[in-house]
């Protein structure tokens, strides 16, 4: 069993860290200078965790305008992929920008995420700039 919980980054903060220095510092060598930014202090966090209460999933929604939401910091850890922890917190952040009234919501990923996102219908063509994808919520 695994659950989700959502929060501002004083709660969730320890958790994400966890998850984020697990695979954006030591698996993808993303300097930890470069992975903490002021955007953590007014994004809304989700973190998965298992059944023993241990952080494996992680992704930030962020609010650029009034009008958009932006999905970005996504990370499961390694041993935990393919068990669709990073599609439920995907869904967990969408739901969370339509409860806030986002007219659309768009996604910062890495090209090397495109097939997860192709997966669950969030990727355009191969043409698209690998930064930003918009969602539009229905």
């Amino acid at each position: 069993m695994t659950y989700i919980e959502i929060g501002e980054w004083p709660l969730m903060q320890t958790a994400a860290q966890k998850v984020r220095t697990a695979v954006f510092v030591k698996e993808q060598g993303i300097a930890p200078e470069d992975e903490w930014d002021a955007d953590d202090a007014t994004a809304l966090h989700a973190v998965l965790f298992d059944l023993h209460g241990e952080p494996v999933g992680n992704a930030r929604l962020l609010q650029p305008n009034v009008r958009v939401a932006k999905v970005g910091r996504m990370a499961v850890l390694q041993t935990e992929r393919g068990k669709g922890y990073g599609a439920r917190l995907l869904q967990a952040l969408i739901r969370c920008a339509r409860e806030r009234d986002h007219k659309e919501v768009r996604l910062s990923a890495q090209r090397s995420a495109e097939a997860f996102y192709a997966a669950h219908a969030l990727w355009g063509s191969r043409l698209m700039r690998w930064a930003y994808r918009t969602l539009r919520c229905i």
